[in-house]
């Protein structure tokens, strides 16, 4: 861990609108997450996790403020510039697993290469290499439906890391499983990201999954509930 931050969140407000209703998802949010670090993002459903994580993977804009993921002001990008970074810099695993239902699970893992352009070679070592972290080395040939929901969301992992994202971003990644699984799934995701150098934001309202993380993040009502000094938010924008 380099200690250097890979992500900066600076002043970022997001504000949706449902009829007549304002509502506040986030409030001048600021921090920083330092390269090859896990952190947990812990708050209630309607905290604001999701819209945060989508802010920074460039899946949502801020009303105000800004995101850098290595330098790259993820705020000022055109729809091409975020289609770039999510290719090559920011991976997402969601709760729902998201897999290619008529895929297997080395297909769905090859997927992010093929679109990369990765030569067959390379691409079949580094599938094989990343079946065999998640413990499916032999499931390679299964579809989903084949699998357990805990199979399914290490397949998922292993699509996320296999174009070697800078930052990997985890919504609920655990939801949809029982307690053991989901933190067997958390462990897991913990030691391939140290394996592969990943910086991990992960949301969730599980304490148990929080003893993994390098540094637990609470979001309350879109605040935090701990904002860093000298990081000074944005103007929050009028919204009519």
């Amino acid at each position: 861990m380099s200690g250097e931050p890979l992500l900066r969140v600076r002043g970022v407000h997001r504000r949706f609108r449902t009829g007549p209703t304002v509502v506040h998802a986030l409030r001048g949010v600021s921090f920083d997450v330092a390269a090859g670090s896990m952190v947990a993002l812990v708050g209630r459903s309607g905290s604001g996790k999701t819209t945060l994580l989508n802010i920074i993977g460039g899946l949502d804009r801020p009303d105000a403020g800004t995101v850098h993921v290595d330098g790259t002001d993820v705020t000022a990008l055109d729809e091409d510039g975020l289609s770039r970074l999510r290719r090559e810099k920011v991976s997402y695993v969601f709760q729902s697993f998201g897999l290619i239902p008529v895929l297997s699970a080395a297909e769905n893992v090859a997927a992010p290469l093929r679109l990369a352009r990765v030569a067959p070679a390379e691409r079949e070592r580094r599938v094989e290499l990343l079946l065999e972290l998640i413990g499916l080395a032999d499931h390679a040939r299964q579809r989903p439906t084949e699998l357990s929901g805990g199979q399914q969301q290490r397949v998922a992992i292993a699509r996320a890391l296999a174009a070697s994202p800078q930052l990997l971003l985890a919504d609920e990644p655990t939801g949809q499983l029982d307690a053991e699984t989901g933190l067997s799934v958390m462990a897991l995701l913990r030691g391939i990201a140290e394996a592969e150098g990943v910086t991990v934001v992960v949301s969730t309202h599980d304490a148990v999954m929080m003893a993994l993380a390098d540094r637990v993040i609470r979001i309350h009502d879109g605040h935090l509930d701990e904002q860093s000094a000298g990081q000074p938010s944005a103007p929050v924008p009028d919204v009519r």
